[in-house]
């Protein structure tokens, strides 16, 4: 059977750990890498053994033998170039946030209903095993009614005045960062687990370093600073570095998390605790092999990741034995494993259920992230508005 073809656009961070993930899968090829230039793009396709560069991403939607295209650029690019790739009749996977607001985001998810095509957003949370496994649980009241959610996701990246990045820059990352970048996971995830939907928040935002000191050279994601460094430039940040939000779910239910990239020692730390009448369970993404779950009449538990223990539902989320512990790449294989069988099969993207975040989901976060943002604003109790008008 001849692979299913690709290009990425974007090979920062994320854009070399989605090309690891597709190639793991076996029936699809890399074919192609867009930069900034093409002196960028022919080192990076040099590095990682992919054929064809391109000096323009354009160029690469022109090429007639790529079907799909992944967009792994910075947050500001994610709405134009998502909209070229739908234009161009190509499937599209995107890196979250969808685009820069709910009104961009609707426009999306209108486009590619219209257009037909196949469409992703990388929430790989969603994909962990143990999670898929709890969510299956939780289908089958195992846990009883659900009475509240609780956790937080945690990172310590940005703790130091010297921690400087891309994503601080309102222009380039959004009006929001932690919320955006990592509390959209957390919202995802819980509501995918729980098949509850958020409707209502009460937020509280905060700048814990209002002036970095932005070295004179960028640093990466998650990449540690030159100690060394002596020339700084005085930037004041505008966006917030930590967040607690109360949340209120479609059916009555409750919630609160919190986020934070300013959380010493807590590298990638997303958890969170489902509280039911029967039983409660609990998941850490630094500690993706263990699901906690808790009981008030007998001991605890600890359930490892396990197939032979696993529900029949989330038995092909996980690869091996258990005691041969699968993580964060894992996950994110998942991501392309069901999008790209999604796109082998030949489903219909418009009235087949998928088994991946897509564009809808995409849109919900970013309505939920400018309902926070007002909620922050107004401080008081703020709708997640979906339901938004989009021009034909």
């Amino acid at each position: 059977m001849e692979k299913i073809k690709v290009g990425i656009i974007g090979t920062g961070f994320i854009g070399p750990t989605h090309i690891e993930a597709i190639r793991r899968l076996g029936f699809v090829e890399v074919v192609g890498i867009a930069e900034s230039s093409i002196e960028s793009a022919e080192q990076k396709a040099a590095e990682l053994g992919i054929a064809k560069a391109y000096g323009d991403y354009r160029e690469m939607l022109r090429d007639s033998e790529i079907q799909v295209v992944h967009n792994c650029t910075p947050n500001h690019l994610h709405f134009p170039i998502n909209k070229e790739i739908i234009l161009a009749g190509k499937h599209v996977l995107s890196e979250k946030p969808l685009a820069m607001s709910s009104e961009e985001s609707a426009e999306l998810v209108a486009l590619a209903k219209k257009h037909k095509v196949v469409h992703g957003v990388n929430f790989n949370y969603r994909q962990f095993p143990s999670v898929k496994n709890l969510e299956t649980m939780v289908k089958n009241n195992d846990l009883g009614k659900i009475n509240l959610v609780h956790g937080s996701y945690l990172q310590d990246w940005l703790l130091y005045e010297t921690d400087f990045n891309w994503r601080l820059s309102p222009e380039v990352g959004g009006t929001s960062r932690a919320i955006a970048d990592i509390g959209s996971h957390w919202c995802d995830t819980v509501q995918y687990v729980t098949g509850k939907r958020i409707v209502e928040v009460f937020a509280d935002l905060a700048t814990v370093i209002p002036v970095r000191k932005k070295p004179a050279s960028n640093g990466s994601t998650f990449g540690a600073q030159n100690a060394d460094q002596e020339t700084y430039e005085d930037i004041p940040i505008h966006t917030e570095d930590y967040a607690s939000v109360l949340v209120r779910f479609a059916d009555g239910g409750n919630g609160v998390f919190t986020v934070s990239q300013v959380s010493a020692g807590r590298k990638n730390r997303l958890s969170f605790e489902i509280d039911g009448s029967e039983s409660s369970a609990y998941w850490n993404q630094e500690e993706p092999e263990k699901l906690w779950i808790g009981h008030r009449d007998k001991p605890n538990e600890i359930l490892l990741a396990d197939p032979g223990l696993f529900s029949q539902e989330a038995k092909s989320s996980i690869h091996h034995p258990g005691g041969h512990n699968e993580g964060w790449p894992d996950a994110l294989k998942n991501v392309m494993l069901h999008f790209y069988t999604f796109i082998r099969e030949g489903k219909d993207p418009l009235n087949d259920r998928t088994n991946f975040a897509t564009f809808e989901d995409g849109h919900l976060s970013m309505c939920i992230t400018d309902a926070i943002l007002e909620s922050n604003k107004q401080q008081k109790w703020v709708k997640v508005q979906t339901e938004l008008e989009v021009k034909p």
